[in-house]
This record gives C-alpha cells, structure tokens and sequence, in this order.
C-alpha cells in the first residue's frame, strides 16, 4: 500500500478528492499511470497467493500436455476407421478448451477484488487513495484479468508446440487469431460481471453463489463454441466475439456506473429474514412504483381504488420505468428475424412443404398435441405459453436476464425462417405473416416482449440495484413490478391470444390460402 500512495502523492494536487469523477479532467498520461500502480500492485499480490498460483501454473503447463496427448490418441483412434477428419476438426476443438479453461480462475480473482479485501480489512488505504471511482474500477478489472489471459495464451503456445513436434500439425493463423480473440472477450466479460458481483455483494460467499450464474452462461457459450469449430463454422465465430464485446462494453458501463465507494464501505451483511422479505415484498406489490405521485382525494394505498389504481397509474408507470428493457428485447427480436431470414437462405425447404392452397380445417384438427407440441385448444396454447414465459423468467434470475431474452428469440427466429421460405416458394411474404401470425400476435407478441423485458429487468437487479437499496431490496421491488405486470397484462393478452389462435387465425388462413 506504500507503494500506491508514494506513486500517487505526485499527482495529488491534478487528482479531486477521493470519489470525485473529476479526475478524468486531467491528462490521460496521468489518468493511467495511477489506474497502473495499483493494477501492477494487485497483480504482485496474486501471484503471492500459492493457491492462486499453483493451479493456474497447471493448467497453463501441464493441462495442455494431457490435451496434446488427448488428441494424439483421438488422430490414432479414428484412422483405425478410416475417419481421420473426425481426429483433425477435434484438435481445433482442444485448443479452445485449453485456452478456456486458465481465464477460468480469472473469476477467482475478481470475486477477491472488493468484498475480499473488504473482509480482510485491507481495502480502506486503498480507497482513500486519489483515484476516482472509475480509475478505481478500472485497476481492479484489469489486475483480475491480465494474470489470466497470459496463461491462457501461454498454455495455447504450449498445446500448438506440442501438436507441432508430434505431429506436425500447423493451424491456420485465422483460427489462432479467433482463439485468441475468444479467449480474451470472455475473460473480459467473466471479469466484468464478477467485479460487479464483488462491488454489490458484502461477503465473499455471497460473491461465489453469485459468480456461478457467471460461469453458467459461459460454459453453455463454450459448448456451442465447440459444435461451431468441429463443424467447420468459422465465420460464425466472429459473430460471437462481436457478441462478447458487446456485453463486456454493457459491464463496464454498469460497472463504472453503479461503482460507489462510500456505498461499499458502509453497506451491511444482508441476513436472510423470511419474513421481513415477505413483508417487503408485499409492500412493494401493494404501494405505486416509485415516483409515481397520487391525484387529490385519491390516496394511493386505497384499497377500495387499489384497482383502478394499478390499470390507471401503476402498470403505466412500470412500463414508463423499463422502457429499456422493452427496447432491448425489441431490438434482440428483429436480429433474431434476420437471423432466421438468413438462415432460410442457407437450408431451403422443399416447394411441396409449403403448399397452401389446399388447406382446409382438417389440417388444424391434426395438431392434437403429443411430444413437445401442445394440443392446438385455447387451454393448450395458454398453457404452453405460460410455461414457456415462467420458465424463461427463472431462468433469467440465474443468468442475469439474458437467457430469458434467448428463448424468445428462438420463436422469432423460427417465425423469420418460415416468412423467408414462404417467399423464397413464391407467397407474398407479408400476407403470409398476417395471415398466420399476425390475428393472435397483436396480442401474444406484445405479451411475450413485455415479460421477457421485465424478466431482463428482474435479472440485471441482481447486479445493478437501484441507488440506496441493497441486492434483495432491489430484486424483490423488481419481483413485484414483474408480478403486477404479469397478471394486469401478459396473462389477460395471453388468454385473448390462445383463443384467438385456435377460433380465428385457421380461418383467416383458410380464407387466404384455402381452394
């Protein structure tokens, strides 16, 4: 800690108080010399930590050895069958695994960087240095993230000098490259969300219970990494590094932006209180959201106009306060239909699979359900809509809302696939859309954006509480705005939309398409 306060006392008469965001003000020379000093100081300090060391040391030395042998003996298995090409796109494959797996401890060091030091009493000299709260930000996520990467590409220079001399194997630069670049934007978005996690949080357990809806995410991402590389589908990688970096510069932002360090040093242990928590929770479900300010002879809490009240004041104002939200859902929607779109272009369907012009009721009456299918009645279809929507909200709790935003955009991307084969078979692409979607999607699809954004919103909570509140006080405000949305819109749309895609749409599509 000598250290970062000689290095700094230099520049404390260009650097405001402690806090103050003012520093920026200053010269970026400046700036970066004392996000620097204390970088280089936490990076000094992880590598005095033995059980930090020791297995990033093996997986970056060792860990690779047993790859090289692993596809050594895959290259010799599959020649035995005469399948040698299954054997060269699996060591492609090996090399993301081994460039995954170092930046893996990078969430180890992040979860360390704020509330550790907090339990070890270490981090007050550190945040009565002059660094605003953004240099201070900055330092810790780039000590969290430098240690990693290095091993990452030294275990990678490892695996490659290995495939080198046993069998001569030479990757192309362009895959080195996108490993690299895989490698790195991970990191950065592992090590962005898990300093946030480590700012919010107020114990090191709280932090780890956390980071695994982190590690989650990414280790589904490393799987479709996979099935990409053994197929041979480079290009879309870069797509998913496009991705990465778009999420970690949404981290950063938020990270920068709910950073405060007065709110760290002063913020208590949360205990969990069942009861206290249901109590506030059925506050915020009964009282108006905030800022939401009440006419004359019209007390909010009423609850004799509690009624008029949500459908006048509250769900307006809900909707008004994650607008954000919404718009991210919409935008991530119409990417989805393009995708889907595109992908029409790339796996075409046979012209007999779209034939409309004999569709009659007896088509409709077929889908009786079975499988994964519901059955096509207004209960069925609620039914499958309301588990579809309720599962992706619990699972956005634990992925921080994105997966929530995923699974809806996997029946939009469906729905742009069969518009782009209808028109690709000779059907006017928009009145394919009206007449198939659009009856019962003037209410479903409203429904489904709705509930996906305030499940965006539930999740992202977790990680950017509102200003003054603690985690649980900020999720369950915003578990109590998504279940008043919930049943005053998204169910009432829902039923409107089951009934009017089992009574109606059949009959607009008949009276289109049929003889």
């Amino acid at each position: 800690m000598s250290e970062v306060a000689a290095n700094s006392q230099g520049l404390r008469g260009t650097i405001q108080p402690p806090g103050s965001e003012g520093a920026f003000q200053s010269g970026w020379r400046e700036q970066w010399s004392l996000i620097w000093v204390i970088t280089r100081r936490e990076i000094r300090d992880t590598f005095r930590d033995w059980r930090l060391v020791v297995p990033i040391v093996m997986l970056t030395l060792v860990f690779p050895v047993i790859m090289n042998f692993a596809a050594n003996f895959a290259l010799e298995f599959v020649r035995q069958y005469g399948a040698s090409i299954i054997g060269e796109h699996a060591i492609p494959l090996l090399l993301l695994v081994v460039g995954f797996f170092p930046i893996s401890f990078s969430l180890i060091i992040a979860l360390e960087s704020f509330v550790g030091e907090k339990e070890r009493q270490s981090l007050e000299p550190l945040l009565a240095t002059p660094l605003s709260n953004s240099q201070l930000y900055l330092a810790k996520t780039l000590a969290s993230v430098i240690p990693p990467v290095l091993a990452s590409c030294l275990g990678i220079a490892v695996y490659l000098t290995g495939l080198l001399l046993t069998v001569d194997y030479r990757p192309p630069l362009v895959l080195v490259a996108q490993v690299i670049l895989l490698t790195l934007a991970e990191a950065l978005v592992m090590v962005s969300g898990a300093v946030i996690v480590s700012s919010q949080t107020t114990s090191v357990r709280a932090a780890n219970l956390l980071a695994s809806f982190i590690i989650i995410p990414m280790a589904f991402l490393v799987q479709g990494e996979a099935l990409m590389m053994f197929w041979s589908r480079y290009d879309v990688l870069w797509y998913v590094v496009l991705a990465l970096i778009v999420c970690d510069l949404i981290l950063v932002r938020m990270g920068i932006r709910i950073f405060n360090r007065e709110e760290l040093l002063g913020r208590e242990i949360d205990s969990v209180d069942l009861r206290k928590n249901w109590r506030l929770f059925k506050r915020y479900l009964l009282s108006p959201p905030p800022g939401l300010f009440t006419s004359a002879g019209l007390p909010a809490a009423s609850k004799r106009h509690l009624l008029i009240r949500l459908y006048r004041r509250d769900v307006p104002r809900l909707l008004r306060l994650n607008r954000l939200p919404v718009i991210i859902v919409v935008l991530t929607l119409v990417v989805a239909m393009c995708v889907g779109w595109i992908v029409a272009d790339w796996f075409p369907l046979p012209a007999e699979a779209l034939a409309l012009e004999d569709i009659s009721d007896e088509v409709f009456s077929q889908f009786d359900g079975g499988g994964f299918l519901p059955s096509f009645s207004t209960w069925g279809i609620l039914s499958n809509n309301l588990r579809s929507l309720l599962l992706a909200t619990l699972l956005a709790v634990f992925s921080f809302g994105s997966i929530a935003v995923v699974m809806l955009m996997a029946p939009i991307a469906i729905i742009g696939f069969l518009v782009a084969q209808a028109a690709m078979s000779g059907y006017n692409p928009l009145v394919f859309f009206g007449a198939f979607i659009l009856p019962h999607g003037i209410f479903e699809l409203p429904a489904a954006i709705i509930c996906t954004a305030m499940a965006l919103r539930l999740g992202a909570s977790i990680i950017s509480p509102p200003q003054g509140m603690t985690v649980s006080q900020g999720w369950l405000r915003a578990l109590a705005g998504l279940v008043k949305i919930f049943v005053l819109v998204v169910l009432p749309l829902l039923i409107v939309a089951a009934f009017v895609e089992v009574h109606i749409t059949p009959q607009v599509v008949i009276a289109v398409y049929g003889g």
